[in-house]
């Protein structure tokens, strides 16, 4: 196949897809595949004033497949254009797939960073299988990778590191060049992230470990991040085969925050404490920006390797969380909605100091494209239920225990027909306000086939995606004692 053949062969028959898919049939304010399947952000970056974020995608079915990269960008982080698909496996350093990555503005020019991946049998019989790191650059538009290509390999890595499972460069610039951390499996087994250092972007040199598993956080560390916050740097990783701790780390292959302290001067990273990012069903691969008016921002994949099941009724596969804005507050990290969602909202209902005794539907709150917010105020019960997405057949369960102070999702009754993961669990009680004396704040986003639950104005947060048809769209509140709620919703019209 002649070199850019492949590429544009994908443009048209994303082109065709795109034009035959409902818009009614995708979520309305989180990003989902254009065709076909849609897994980790790549290049979360700003070019010429827009944001822009890539992924992971196979064009051609709604499962897995050789890697391309989707492109789509932003003005607001709500409102998504879908832009030609930017890059398809069509060099030998990439015929395995182009994998995960980064990007950022340099020079005019919008830089992409990526993991090739060479697989390929040779003469004798032997397999070559390598993951190497890549370049791009492009307009915004249109990208040519770099005919140096590899720009680093496998040479440059530690003793006994892993050439299979050396993936996902993350890129940044700072003031005496260019850095990128990169996803490893060390000698012993487990996963590591690796820090490298350019002046040009083409030659790199590797400067330390910033951190390592160590036996007890994952076999492989992938779609790595390393950025300040507040008082802090935070090592943003996702681990591969991770063993659960009580409520932390449930989801197999799912992202933490290691919280800690960078000294540049001799490229040293000193962990503190490591906590879950999601604590819901589905979240995966996040990766960050920072805004020109100073906000972290990350996004991650919304769904799990473990329950891949939104390809079984729709024409397209995958969708991104709505992107959150990181603040370290009392030396942890608080996730919030972008602001920008509120220049959508529509049609405000609300109640004050509402006494809930029994299962109770209030006029004006049901929905399946709204932003939810619930406050309770008192807690003279055992449970409080919030039931969503429900109408005779099919519901949706956010259950909090207030005497163990848990919160659970439950997606058992959405309508699904495979046996996949249902319910998940954590650990949140009730805060201090000033003027409410304890209070549990509870905002649900909606979005067709999806809720993110924010917890105490995003202390811990739930990412879960379901089946269930839009009819069913009602809300209802239910314990089995008595509380007192405050609700605020809004419809969401982009």
């Amino acid at each position: 196949m002649e070199k850019g053949s492949q590429l544009d062969k994908v443009r048209k028959i994303e082109q065709k897809g795109i034009s035959e898919i409902s818009m009614e049939s995708r979520p309305v304010y989180h990003l989902s595949s254009p065709i076909g399947w849609m897994n980790d952000p790549n290049g979360f970056s700003i070019y010429r004033n827009e944001y822009h974020l890539f992924f992971q995608y196979h064009p051609f079915s709604n499962v897995w497949g050789p890697m391309h990269w989707g492109h789509c960008k932003s003005r607001d982080f709500v409102r998504w254009e879908y832009l030609p698909v930017a890059m398809a496996p069509d060099e030998s350093y990439d015929a395995g797939g182009c994998y995960s990555g980064s990007a950022i503005e340099a020079d005019g020019e919008h830089v992409l960073v990526y993991t090739g991946v060479i697989d390929r049998y040779l003469e004798d019989g032997s397999h070559d299988y390598r993951q190497v790191q890549c370049m791009a650059k492009g307009n915004g538009i249109d990208y040519c990778k770099y005919e140096g290509n590899p720009v680093i390999t496998g040479l440059s890595l530690p003793k006994g590191s892993s050439v299979e499972d050396f993936r996902d460069p993350k890129i940044w610039k700072e003031e005496d060049g260019y850095y990128l951390v990169v996803g490893s499996r060390a000698g012993d087994g487990y996963g590591q992230v690796l820090l490298y250092r350019s002046d040009n972007l083409e030659q790199w040199e590797f400067l330390d470990v910033l951190d390592q598993s160590r036996g007890k956080y994952g076999r492989m560390w992938e779609c790595p991040d390393f950025f300040p916050l507040g008082d802090k740097h935070i090592l943003l990783v996702s681990p591969q085969n991770m063993r659960a701790r009580g409520y932390e780390f449930h989801n197999g292959n799912n992202s933490v925050f290691i919280y800690g302290h960078y000294d540049k001067s001799i490229h040293q990273f000193e962990r503190e404490t490591i906590t879950s990012a999601d604590y819901g069903l589905d979240f995966y691969a996040p990766q960050t920006l920072q805004t020109a008016d100073g906000r972290r921002i990350m996004i991650g994949w919304m769904q799990s390797w473990d329950a891949k099941f939104m390809k079984d009724f729709l024409d397209w596969s995958g969708m991104m969380t709505l992107p959150r804005e990181l603040v370290l507050k009392n030396g942890k990290i608080y996730q919030h909605p972008v602001r920008e969602l509120e220049n959508y909202h529509k049609n405000k209902v609300e109640y004050t100091g509402k006494e809930i005794t029994e299962a109770v539907v209030l006029d004006g709150i049901k929905g399946r494209i709204i932003d939810l917010q619930v406050d309770i105020t008192q807690f003279d019960f055992h449970h409080f239920a919030i039931h969503f997405a429900h109408n005779d057949e099919y519901e949706m369960l956010l259950q909090y225990n207030h005497m163990r102070k848990c919160l659970t999702i439950d997606r058992t009754h959405s309508g699904l027909i495979r046996d996949v993961v249902c319910r998940r669990k954590m650990m949140v009680g009730p805060t201090v306000s000033g003027i409410q004396g304890e209070v549990l704040k509870l905002r649900l986003l909606l979005d067709r086939y999806s809720v993110e639950v924010f917890v105490n104005e995003g202390e811990k947060v739930m990412s879960t995606v379901f089946h269930t048809p839009m009819e069913a769209d009602g809300i209802i509140f239910d314990t089995d004692g008595t509380a007192f709620i405050n609700v605020l919703k809004y419809d969401i019209s982009i």
